[in-house]
This record gives structure tokens, sequence and C-alpha cells, in this order.
């Protein structure tokens, strides 16, 4: 399957304390970028979720929120850290007899303290075990929605990659006759400005024009480029950068190929490729 790197997902459990809600939620991005937002008291936690997060991931920008809601029961209760509060008040002391005319600790500034006031808890390893465990869930479902997300962006991309095999197909099949008009345009416009004609030089301006109207390489390529990107969409996994690479090389074909153009038919289509191929790569842009 392939991957978008926008998705959403979110999941809630209950228990006697409380309730856990996960939200996961990502946009593209170049690199794998992940930020979590947890209660202080469970912090700790973060390196180990980042770990199970990038064992599934490989780019997006992911934000990750977990909200907690305690009974009303938990939620009244205060519990401070003694030890931190106790090195706080030790500290202040301490720099209280150093400097003169010290202001007096005030206690909401000790409330205030990142971990004095520590959430109401229980049973933390059991708490923190249904946190690991809902977050595995949410995960899993944030993936089900970036593989739903991705199978969409696969079919666009498989529908835009068959009209412009379909629109460099006619450009190849009307490119001999277009040389054949230019060429008898070319022999009229130099007999009207003169009768008499070398020969030698025309048929060495013909072949020149013939030259640079010659597109059948970047039709190949062209070609070759959207065989590859059908073969990368089909195969699946993480294909962001490549099928990126691919839609500018094949933008750099279109290129080429309308600065060749000498015909309103050409340079007609070469327009339309290079739409296609624009939109591809807006889709790819969002591709993991």
């Amino acid at each position: 399957m392939i991957y978008s790197m926008t998705a959403f997902a979110t999941e809630q459990s209950k228990a006697s304390w409380g309730t856990l809600l996960w939200e996961i939620k990502s946009v593209n991005h170049r690199y794998f970028d992940i930020s979590f937002r947890l209660p202080e008291a469970f912090r700790d936690l973060e390196y180990s979720l980042r770990e199970l997060a990038r064992a599934s991931l490989r780019r997006g920008k992911i934000e990750c929120m977990l909200k907690l809601q305690w009974t009303e029961q938990e939620a009244s209760q205060i519990v401070f850290n003694e030890d931190l509060l106790n090195q706080l008040i030790l500290a202040n002391q301490t720099l209280s007899e150093r400097l003169t005319n010290s202001a007096p600790l005030h206690t909401m500034e000790l409330l205030r303290w990142p971990g004095v006031v520590m959430e109401p808890v229980q049973d933390v390893e059991a708490i923190k075990q249904s946190i690991v465990s809902l977050f595995e869930s949410t995960l899993k479902s944030f993936i089900a929605s970036r593989e739903r997300e991705g199978r969409i962006l696969k079919e666009t991309i498989l529908e835009r990659l068959q009209q412009i095999k379909e629109q460099t197909q006619q450009l190849g099949t009307a490119i001999p006759e277009l040389l054949e008009l230019q060429r008898q345009k070319i022999i009229e416009r130099i007999q009207e400005i003169t009768k008499e004609v070398d020969q030698n030089r025309l048929e060495q301006e013909l072949v020149y024009f013939a030259q640079r109207m010659d597109v059948a390489e970047e039709l190949d390529r062209l070609s070759a480029h959207i065989q590859e990107m059908q073969r990368v969409c089909e195969k699946g996994g993480f294909v962001g950068r490549h099928l990126d690479f691919l839609s500018q090389e094949m933008n750099r074909e279109a290129n080429t190929l309308g600065s060749k153009s000498q015909h309103t038919l050409t340079s007609y289509t070469c327009v339309n490729i290079k739409v296609l191929i624009e939109q591809i790569r807006e889709q790819v842009q969002n591709i993991e």
C-alpha cells in the first residue's frame, strides 16, 4: 500500500480513575518529525511512545496529544511531590542567606513550579500501561487512516499517468505527419521567395529542422518514467521520495518537449502534459 502523510485518529478508554483520550494527527513533511503533549506525571513515557511510532512511520509532521480526565473523586485530591518541594524550599533558604533584601518566597510560586503538584495517581504503573495500550490502538487507526487516503492518492496518480501516456502516444503518432507538413511549408515559402532553389542547401535546412522537431527521445524517456512511476505505485511502501524524483524528471522532459515545439498541436499537448504532471507532483507531496 501507499500511505498518505495527512491523517487523523482519536480513541479513548475509561477506567475507575478517569478517562484517557489520544489524538494523533499529521501533515506532510520532508522528514520524520513527531511531538508529544503529555501530562507532567507521564512525561517519562515519551521515549517509548516515540519508538513505537518510529517503528511504523517514516515521514510527516506528527502531533500526539494525550488528554486525561480524572473522576470527580480523584480530581478533588491535591498531591504534592514532597522531594521536589523540600529541595525548592532548601534552595530558597540557601539563596536567601546569600542575598540581601531578597523577597520572601510566595506559596503560589511553589504551587506553580512544574512537578510540585502531582496528578492524583493511585496506581501509576497500571495507568501507564493503559496509556501505552491505548496509544498502540490509536496508532493502528492512524496508520489505517493514512492507508485509506494513500489508496485515493494512488488512484489519482495512476489516472493522471494514464492520461499523460495517452497524450504522448497521440503526439508520437502525429509527429511524422507534422514533420511532413512543416517540410512542405518550408519548400513553398522558399519557392515564393526565389525560383532558383539550391536543392542541397534546402535538404540541409530540412534535415536541421527535422532534428529540431525530433522529440522521439523525449517521448521515449517520458514513457519510461511513466512506466517506472506506475511500477513504484503498484509496489507500494514508503515511496514518496521516489515518486517525487520521478515527477521532477517527467517535468524536465515535458519542458524539453515544449521547447522543441514548432506546431500548435505539440504546444497544446505539452501544456496538457505539464498540467497533469503538476497535478501528480501536488499529490506526491503528501505521500510518505
